[in-house]
């Protein structure tokens, strides 16, 4: 078998063949560019990718189906809740499951904030890259503030594990309109900044317009999605074309480019959040406020215990922070209140012989979840495009089969186009237009 790579048995003679990566910061550590040159000319390209070694089917298919979410967080790391939303929704369509209007609202609300999260990180990139690090320092403020309310109700900023099957775990944390409006504010601020310094910046234009440019018949042959498809004109979204929550009841364009290169790929973008911003805005006027607990004293969770070895115990009981608004009178409206597929109300495993043997059931191998024999396809608008999951049951309590639609893994597959007959120098801007995430596209 020759060992050399499609790029080294096809070059000329006289080219000069250089490696971009995978130790290029541009490149993540996870990709490596083979370049052919006449001078600084870029005669052909050959991409390879899965520095990163993770896995993440294999390691889905030996992990239960509830302990396996923790996994889809590590996809896209930036906009994690919606990983976790593509996996949930699979398994409800799997399962039959229908969620509380009040989960669907939460969902698309966390949903809305990684959305803007993962654009203001791909562009800040995207803009450092071309050497504007004041627009990354602004997008960087920005995406605190958002994530700031995403820290508050999932109690974590990245690895958020939130959505659950058939539902979200906690409730919005009191005070969350404060902080959204703050977030909301804060960003629109950003993009206004940020588009007077990049929209007519004739060195920001220089390195855009026209640079890895992409038609619409090809970005589709390649299986684009997202805002990279949307920038060569089609308007395709998966929220808009197969509407799944409550996003029929939302008003919200879908942006769109005329050319398909690095150019469009941003302003797509920048107009893309703008359309989530709205969409944040109308869903918290649809989130009645959390009822009320009630009122009186509470024992806390030790207490309890002790105290159910002798009688059940009476009363509520406080839970401990890290699990506020998980109480079991909030979850008829957080998740579907189906035995096979939610964790048991700590409430009960804590107090009574009953919830403490489905605590265990839950989470014993050849128990807990166990969806009936057969596939399903499901899938959800990403940050970077369409995130779908198929999934193969054999009526065990882990996958048959799963596999991973990541819309990373199609747009970075057209970069070897992209760049040819470019210079070296559009190599990286052209790179960071296409928002390549390692952990999706790893294989």
């Amino acid at each position: 078998m020759d060992p050399r790579t499609r790029l080294e048995r096809q070059a000329r003679p006289e080219s000069m063949l250089v490696n971009m990566g995978p130790s290029h910061p541009a490149m993540h550590g996870t990709m490596r560019i083979m370049l052919e040159l006449d001078a600084e000319r870029i005669v052909n390209a050959e991409c390879e990718i899965g520095y990163l070694h993770r896995g993440f089917e294999k390691t889905c298919e030996n992990r239960t189906w509830f302990n396996l979410l923790i996994y889809t967080d590590r996809l896209n790391y930036v906009s994690p809740l919606i990983n976790n939303l593509g996996y949930a929704m699979t398994m409800e369509k799997m399962l039959g499951l229908a969620v509380p209007e009040r989960a669907q609202l939460i969902r698309v609300l966390m949903s809305e904030l990684s959305r803007v999260s993962d654009h203001l990180t791909s562009l800040a990139a995207m803009a450092m890259e071309n050497g504007a690090f004041t627009v990354f320092l602004y997008m960087m403020k920005a995406r605190e503030f958002l994530w700031d309310v995403i820290e508050q109700t999932a109690g974590a900023r990245m690895t958020t594990s939130y959505i659950r099957i058939g539902g979200v775990r906690a409730d919005l944390r009191p005070g969350w309109r404060t902080s959204l409006a703050t977030a909301v504010g804060e960003t629109r601020r950003v993009l206004k900044d940020v588009a007077g310094l990049l929209d007519k910046n004739s060195i920001f234009i220089g390195r855009t317009r026209g640079v890895g440019a992409i038609s619409k018949d090809d970005a589709l042959s390649y299986g684009w999605t997202g805002p990279c498809l949307r920038s060569t004109g089609i308007a395709y979204d998966v929220r808009k074309a197969h509407p799944y929550l409550v996003y029929d009841r939302l008003d919200f364009e879908v942006p769109v480019g005329e050319c398909g290169d690095s150019y469009d790929r941003y302003s797509v973008r920048m107009r893309e959040m703008e359309q989530s911003l709205r969409i944040l805005e109308q869903v918290a006027a649809l989130i009645p406020d959390a009822a009320p607990l009630p009122a009186g004293p509470a024992i806390e969770p030790g207490e309890a215990i002790r105290r159910s070895r002798r009688a059940r115990a009476a009363g509520p009981i406080r839970l401990s922070p890290n699990l506020e608004g998980s109480e079991k009178e909030r979850l008829a409206g957080l998740t579907a209140g189906d035995g096979r597929a939610g964790v048991p109300p700590k409430e009960d495993a804590y107090t009574t012989m009953e919830g403490l043997i489905a605590h265990f059931l839950f989470f014993m191998n050849g128990k807990g979840i166990r969806p009936p024999k057969g596939d399903v396809y499901f899938s959800v608008e990403g940050g970077n495009g369409e995130v779908g999951f198929y999934i193969v049951s054999d009526g065990t309590d882990r996958p048959y089969r799963l596999h991973l639609r990541a819309p990373c893994f199609h747009i970075v597959s057209a970069l070897d186009e992209l760049i040819k007959g470019r210079l070296v120098a559009d190599v990286v801007p052209t790179f960071g237009s296409l928002n390549m995430i390692g952990g999706e596209l790893d294989r």
